[in-house]
This record gives structure tokens, C-alpha cells and sequence, in this order.
């Protein structure tokens, strides 16, 4: 709450005291309290050691000593100094003592409006909690106790990389053993992470500039806000069943939480180590890569803690079931209930293990919603404790013994010595190049992410059912994590020694490579079950996630190189635009792409399967496959089960043709990244 100033008028005519005094509370009532008003130099002593005045309005000509002499004589004092006086001679020696303002007698009512409401303002601002002067290190504060504060908000918001984790637990939040008629289907709870993603580029193109302006802990605090209250609004849409408030709350409030903390600390780590920029960006993004790695396991144990099962009917063959408009049902207490049929494909996808057969809708809990409540409380908690703990490098600050390297090396690393303005970094075609550097980077390694999961047991569960299960899976989610987290710190760090323009073509060369090699991997799985296959894929995907961690770490570090460190912050904030493209157009690629494939293989599917096997399985001919597949009453592993023997498992192959599409995206950033070159002199600042 702000606080009324403290005012104290000195002045050696009393008639000036009270024409002073009752413009002030005239027109400033609401701001200030005046605690005393003085005619010479030794009142003024006493009256300041006694009260601390917040602002001295201070007359020039005083008997014995004149206010220039005064304040010499006294010192530092906490004050802010507004000169009145009849002479405006001493305008520029005034303002070498620091002078909030000097205002010439007689004072002009409007102008000492002015003056009180902005010193108003400022004080206030400057005694607030969140102030960016209060996070202001003192002399010999240890760089290295910044870091963890970094970390520890990344590692909170990061968790949304682990997103995946809750996929197969929303599309059955009603059915909870499999997916049931009202349930959603994975297009619709993917889009929840896009959503996400684009709010975050979103709100760190506003942060960026917000940041340098109040600095790294009410942004963070904010960020904490937002987080934490976006997964308690998204539960509330959970156990409501209103997808809305999820896409709202973890969405919209959630991803401005992820904007803003995914910005706090990287240009304030970029100030505390201008020796090791690369570093830097790794320590203050790391911790968002690595956010999975806690947050996988964490959610996971979350769900299985609250998961309650629905109530069991029954085997198959002892119900008796009636399929309508699709959707299977069955008579309990002379009411048609809505039941899902598990079969002995979807035993290894359940939350915990459970026998095939029927199960009520409605009467089980997949324990999503008590997780997104219980996360939401944490990592408000956690984020709102690290966001105070921030400290920010004084003006000049620099680390003992630095020197900054000289032009040739500069040259070399295509590292600049100048400064562009964030508002002409936008003008240059070195953003946009960057731009879309970032942009297809992200999208290639996005998709895949947000079903992460769902990929890695709909390509191999089947095919391996010994080794990968749903536990298994979630500790895929779990090593990507991992990975990403290692590449941030390694691949930035390496971007020191050998540029930042080199760091970016092994990943774009190397990601190709890879990219293109998955497709036959998994068409291979589905022939040969082999373990070797399985191995390839995990270390391959590792590897690109490495690399799509690396480029976030980079990035900031490519931006000081070439727009230079003034404005870093709010540059890198405006490029974040590209994330939210990207958060985009990789999960619509790899839904869009998946969506056709599956569909494609169902429809090869059931030309194999004999109808009247078709029709006692499913309870409605095959001519009404299309309804049965919007209700989830068919599915890819249902078919494998009346399948003819030897049919192949089409399940391996639905995500090749977003593999090749990714490989194509990362050859035009290829394309991009070779043609950045150094900033035009016309550009930069001048100091």
C-alpha cells in the first residue's frame, strides 16, 4: 500500500512557508503530510535527524548559510531535494547536487503538482517489495547464488514439457480405464499445450521490455501467479468436464505464466557473466528443459495417488451390452448405462493395471484434476520464494580481472561491440532470419513433445509389449528431459568456443539425419520386433532433443552477439514470437498427420477383417465404422484383436510422415542460418 511522504519546507520568509504550504495541501493533501517547516540552517539539521523527511523543499537563500552550502555541509542524506528560490543562477549548481527539481518563485501551482506526484510515485515504487532498485546486489555479492533462484522458476514452469503425461489420462477422463463417448480425443487436449506455448512467446514479447523496466522480481512473482493459478483454474475444468477452462487456465493464464518466467532470468545471467555468455543462457534456460525430469515422475505419481477405478461389470461374454448410435451400454437397475469394453490390447495403456473386460462410465476418477490442483499449489509456492531471491548487478558492474576480448576474436564469433535498440532490432533482417532459426528449430522438436508419451506406446507397446508399457513410457518422457536439460547446458556452452553460427548448423545437418532415419525404424518394428530398433529410436529421439534444448540455451547469447547486451532482454522476448508459431504448427503437423494416418490404417484395417467377426465384436455392421470410430468404440488395437493372423500392426507407422516433414523444416532454418551476417553500422546506437 502506499504511504503518504513526509515533507519538510525550509525557507527564511515566512510568508513564502505558508504560501508553500497551502498549495501543497491544496492540491497534494493525498500524497504528503508536511512535518515542519524552518527558517535557517540549524532547524533544518534537527528537524531532518529528528523525522526523516522523505522530500526537503529547500530555499537557496538562507541567512548564514545558503542551501547549496547546506547540503554540502551535511552530506548524504536519504531526502529527495526540490530547490525554491527567486534566482535562477543556481539552476545548474542545484542540479549537482542530485535536485529532484527546481522551481522558481513564485512557484507555479501546476509545476509543484507535477513535481510531488512523480516523486510520489517513484519513492513509493522505489520502497516497494518488488522494486527493481531493492534486488540491486551490494559490493561483493557472489555471482554464483544467482543461478539457483534461475533454475528453480525453470524447473517449475518447464514441467509443461512433460505435458504429454496427462494426455492419456484427459482422453478418458469420464471412461478412465479407456476413452468413452464424451470423452476428448488427443487433437483436442494437444491443443491445451499449443495454446500454452503461444501465450508464452506471447507474453515474453511484452515481458521483454516490461523486465528491464522493473526488473526480474515482479515479473517473476507475477509469473508464479499465473502458473500456479492456471493449473488450479484448469482443475476446476477437469471435474466440471469443461475442456474451456482448462484451455483457459493452463492454457491462456498458464502460458503468460510460462512467458514470463521463461524471460526473468536470462538477461539478468547474461549481465552477472558477460565472460561466459553461452553459459549463462544454459544456466537460466537449463532448468526449463530439465523441468520434465521432476515433473514427469511427479505428475505420474500424482495420478496413480488419486486414480480411483470405475466400477468392473463383468468380463465381456457375462454382459449383456447394446451398442446405440455406436455407443455401448448395458441395463443396470432398468436404466441403460454407458459402459467402455477393455480388451487385451488396452490392458498395457490403462493408469494401473486392471482386467479386460466392462467398466461403468462415470464411476472412476483418473486423478488428473486432484494433480492439477496439487501442482498448482507447489509451484506457486516454489516460484514465489525463488522470485525474491533475485539479485541484479549495479550499473558498470563487471567481473574481477574480465577483459573484454579483443576485435579479431570478436570478429571471428561474429560477436558485435555495439548496441541496436530493441525497436530497431526489428528492422534488421538478422531478427527474422533468427526468427525463423528459432521457429522451425522448435517446431520440429515441439510436436513431438506434446505426445511424447502416446508416440512411444502407440509405435512399440504392441510390437514390444514386455518392455514398453505405460511406466515405461512415462520414463521416455522422463529422459527427454533429461536430454533436453543436457543440451541447453552443453550445446550453449560449447557455442563459446566455437560460435554461436556453428552450434546452429550441426543441429539443423545432425537433426536431418536423424529425422529421416525414424521413419524406417519404426516401419521395421512392426516386421521385426527388435530391441535393437527400440534402442535406435530412444537414442535418435535423445539426441534431437538435445539439440532442441541447445537452440533455446543459444539463442540468447546469439542475440547479445549480434544486437549486442543493452537490450537482449527485450529482443529475446520479442523473438519468443517464434515459439508461439512454433507451438503451433508442430502440434497441428503431428495431429493433422497422425489423425490421417490412423484413419487410413483403420479403413486398410476392416477390408481384412470378416464382417460377421465385425459385427459380434462391436455390436453394429461395418457399415457403421465411421460412427463407431467418432464414439471410440473401434480403435487400432480393438481391430488387431479379430485381425487375421500375420496381419501387421499399422500403429508403428503413423508418425513417419511427420518425421519427414520435420527434416524438411529444419533444411530451410539450415538455409536461414547460414545467410546471418553482422548487423548494418546504420543500426546501431550511438552513445
Amino acid at each position: 500500500m502506499e504511504r503518504k511522504l513526509k515533507v519538510l519546507l525550509v525557507d527564511d520568509e515566512q510568508h513564502c512557508l505558508d504560501t508553500l504550504r497551502f498549495d501543497l495541501e491544496r492540491h497534494c493533501n493525498n500524497q504528503l503530510t508536511i512535518i515542519g517547516e524552518v527558517q535557517n540552517v540549524i532547524a533544518a539539521t534537527a528537524q531532518i535527524n529528528k523525522s526523516h523527511p522523505d522530500i526537503i523543499f529547500l530555499d537557496i537563500d538562507l541567512p548564514g548559510m545558503n542551501g547549496l552550502e547546506f547540503l554540502e555541509s551535511i552530506g548524504d542524506i536519504d531526502a529527495k531535494i526540490v530547490f525554491t528560490t527567486a534566482h535562477s543562477k543556481y539552476a545548474i549548481p542545484a542540479y549537482k547536487f542530485k535536485a529532484e527539481a527546481f522551481l522558481l518563485k513564485p512557484i507555479n501551482s501546476e509545476e509543484l503538482t507535477e513535481v510531488v506526484s512523480k516523486l510520489y510515485q517513484s519513492i513509493n515504487e522505489a520502497e516497494s517489495i518488488f522494486s527493481k532498485e531493492k534486488i540491486i546486489a551490494k559490493e561483493g555479492f557472489n555471482r554464483w547464488l544467482v543461478p539457483p533462484t534461475s533454475i528453480a522458476i525453470h524447473l517449475c514452469i518447464g514441467s509443461v514439457y512433460a505435458w504429454s503425461i496427462f494426455n492419456p489420462a484427459l482422453i478418458k477422463s469420464l471412461g478412465v480405464v479407456v476413452s468413452s463417448s464424451q470423452d476428448w480425443v488427443l487433437s483436442e487436449v494437444v491443443w491445451i499445450f499449443s495454446v500454452s506455448i503461444v501465450f508464452l512467446g506471447l507474453a515474453a514479447a511484452f515481458a521483454g521490455k516490461w523486465l528491464e523496466d522493473v526488473g526480474p522480481r515482479l515479473v517473476g512473482f507475477v509469473a508464479a501467479c499465473l502458473w500456479g493459478g492456471g493449473f488450479l483454474i484448469g482443475s476446476v475444468g477437469i471435474f466440471t468436464h469443461q475442456l474451456w477452462l482448462i484451455y483457459l487456465g493452463y492454457g491462456v493464464f498458464g502460458g503468460c505464466g510460462l512467458g514470463l518466467g521463461y524471460v526473468s532470468p536470462v538477461s539478468t545471467l547474461i549481465r552477472w557473466f558477460p565472460d561466459r555468455r553461452g553459459m549463462a543462457a544454459g544456466m537460466a534456460i537449463m532448468g526449463f528443459g530439465g523441468g520434465a525430469m521432476i515433473g514427469a515422475p511427479l505428475k505420474e505419481f500424482l495420478i496413480d495417488f488419486f486414480y480411483q477405478a470405475p466400477d468392473f461389470l463383468g468380463a465381456a461374454n457375462q454382459v449383456i451390452l447394446k451398442t446405440i448410435d455406436g455407443i455401448r451400454y448395458t441395463n443396470i437397475d432398468g436404466i441403460l448405462r454407458e459402459v467402455v469394453v477393455v480388451g487385451n490390447n488396452d490392458v498395457v495403456n490403462m493408469i494401473q493395471p486392471g482386467s479386460p473386460g466392462v467398466y461403468l462410465v462415470g464411476t472412476g476418477d483418473t486423478g488428473v484434476g486432484f494433480t492439477f490442483m496439487t501442482l498448482g499449489i507447489i509451484y506457486f509456492l516454489i516460484m514465489s520464494v525463488a522470485s525474491f531471491s533475485y539479485r541484479i548487478p549495479a550499473e558498470g558492474w563487471k567481473p574481477k580481472n574480465w577483459k573484454k576480448p579483443d576485435d579479431a576474436v570478436l570478429e571471428k564469433k561474429l560477436i558485435t561491440k555495439n548496441h541496436v535498440h530493441i525497436d530497431q532490432a526489428l528492422k534488421t533482417p538478422q531478427f527474422y532470419m533468427l526468427w525463423i532459426v528459432l521457429c522451425f528449430n522448435v517446431t520440429a522438436g515441439i510436436g513431438v513433445l506434446g505426445v511424447a508419451k502416446t508416440m512411444m506406446t502407440e509405435i512399440f507397446s504392441n510390437a514390444l509389449p514386455n518392455i514398453v508399457d505405460n511406466a515405461f513410457a512415462a520414463t521416455y518422457v522422463l529422459m527427454i528431459s533429461v536430454f533436453n536439460m543436457i543440451g541447453r547446458f552443453f550445446w550453449a556452452s560449447t557455442s563459446d568456443y566455437i560460435g554461436r553460427k556453428n552450434t546452429y548448423h550441426i543441429f539443423f545437418i545432425l537433426g536431418i539425419i536423424l529425422y529421416l532415419s525414424i521413419p524406417y525404424t519404426a516401419s521395421q518394428v512392426s516386421v521385426n520386433p527388435n530391441t535393437v530398433l527400440l534402442i535406435y529410436f530412444y537414442a535418435a529421439t535423445m539426441i534431437i532433443f538435445t539439440m532442441y534444448g541447445g537452440g533455446f540455451a543459444t539463442i540468447p547469447a546469439y542475440l547479445a552477439d549480434i544486437f549486442g547486451t543493452r537490450y537482449v532482454g527485450g529482443i529475446h522476448g520479442r523473438l519468443l514470437t517464434a515459439w508461439s508459431t512454433a507451438g503451433i504448427l508442430g502440434p497441428l503437423a503431428i495431429t493433422s498427420l497422425r489423425s490421417n494416418s490412423i484413419n487410413n490404417a483403420m479403413e486398410e484395417l476392416v477390408k481384412k477383417i470378416d464382417p460377421l467377426t465385425f459385427k459380434e465384436t462391436f455390436g453394429a455392421g461395418v457399415e457403421h465404422f465411421n460412427q463407431l470410430v467418432i464414439t471410440k468404440t473401434v480403435t487400432i488395437p480393438k481391430l488387431m484383436e479379430i485381425a487375421p493372423v500375420g496381419t501387421v500392426n499399422p500403429s508403428t507407422t503413423v508418425y513417419n510422415s511427420t518425421m519427414t516433414l520435420m527434416a524438411i523444416l529444419l533444411g530451410v532454418a539450415l538455409i536461414s542460418n547460414f545467410l546471418i551476417s553482422p548487423v548494418a553500422k546504420k543500426h546501431h546506437m550511438v552513445d
